[in-house]
């Protein structure tokens, strides 16, 4: 048998395999932001999944930046998400979910009586988001005043606590992307003068005071950590990448997270020039988890090479629900329809065929 289908002890919780599934926006949410009952049989098809991370789910109104992306915060997303919960532990699963802040990757249609987005600084992300009335560039944002960030960190704790009101197993926080985790990380776009910006140290400060904050809620061996460092997506960048990087996960390290989630791609349009996995390795001895772009051989080759402890696979499993079985059998796998990816039905969503 080979590694990538031996069993995990992620903690407390045993997984079957090591094949996991990425978070991935489907913009499937219906009224409310409330997941439906085709998001449970979605995830409930995967559930052979070793662990599944569900699709980004923000924390709060402020934090969406997407149409049609499920939210965390109300009672009604939370019974939602209860749904889905039951369906994947009925089948089987396992699932975590992925809590989320887009920061000023959004628009003011999204935004609470229309303001403006929040992020660490005030400088506007180059591209464009997909709201009600089609494409539209990003909105300027404004500066979180330094006395409002306790409030977003207070957000991401009542994020875990209704994930875990719903029956989740644990929960992943966001940090990567170029999402509001990762503006504060970065000096690209992080520009603060107080005590959130300037160095390594500083900048990591938002994202250790929401790991503390959700770690009151869940155990800190349920909760995991997701990072881009060598990402460059939504106009993301830093001087020192690899010291500031370095930093994070040896502070991730110290704290005992259940694991840490890198996109470090070995293929596709997320790769990128320098790998981090061998860099960060050494500073992360607990559960590391591989994204971007792998398939069985590079997956196998990560394990083996001791870059990881599990893979997780995102637009493989999207269009596989069978994916642990196609993979230990070495079978022909599903195209992906890029066409249905985001919104829609059961079309390009629960439709894809498995093999048994």
């Amino acid at each position: 048998m080979s590694t990538l289908h031996t069993p995990f002890l992620l903690g407390d919780l045993l997984l079957p395999n090591r094949v996991l599934m990425a978070p991935m926006t489907r913009s499937g949410a219906g009224d409310g932001n409330v997941v439906t009952a085709l998001t449970a049989e979605y995830y409930a098809q995967r559930a052979s999944a070793g662990l599944i991370i569900s699709e980004a789910t923000q924390v709060c109104p402020q934090g969406q930046g997407y149409v049609a992306t499920p939210g965390i915060y109300s009672l009604r997303q939370g019974e939602g998400w209860r749904q889905v919960v039951e369906a994947v532990h009925a089948a089987g699963g396992r699932i975590y979910a992925q809590l989320w802040h887009v920061g000023r990757i959004s628009h003011t249609s999204f935004q609470p009586d229309g303001v403006a987005p929040v992020a660490p600084s005030a400088s506007i992300a180059p591209g464009q988001t997909f709201t009600l009335q089609g494409q539209v560039p990003f909105s300027a944002p404004r500066a979180l005043e330094t006395e409002e960030i306790w409030g977003v960190v207070a957000q991401f704790a009542h994020g875990a606590q209704v994930a875990k009101d719903a029956g989740f197993d644990g929960v992943e926080i966001h940090a990567a992307n170029g999402y509001l985790i990762d503006q504060f990380l970065r000096d690209g776009t992080n520009r603060r003068t107080d005590r959130y910006g300037g160095t390594a140290e500083n900048r990591m400060r938002f994202l250790l005071e929401i790991v503390d904050a959700v770690g009151a809620v869940f155990p800190l061996s349920r909760v995991g950590v997701r990072l881009s460092p060598g990402g460059s997506f939504n106009g993301m960048s830093d001087s020192d990448p690899a010291t500031l990087f370095s930093a994070v996960t040896a502070a991730l390290r110290d704290r005992k997270v259940g694991y840490l989630h890198l996109i470090d791609a070995v293929a596709g349009q997320m790769a990128g020039p320098q790998r981090f996995a061998p860099l960060l390795r050494p500073h992360f001895p607990g559960a590391l988890i591989l994204n971007g772009g792998f398939d069985a051989a590079s997956a196998e080759a990560a394990l083996s090479d001791g870059l990881a402890d599990l893979i997780a696979f995102g637009v493989p499993f999207l269009a596989n629900p069978d994916l642990p079985h196609r993979l230990a059998r070495g079978a022909a796998l599903n195209p992906p329809d890029y066409g249905t990816f985001y919104g829609g039905g059961a079309k390009g969503y629960t439709d894809y065929p498995a093999l048994i």
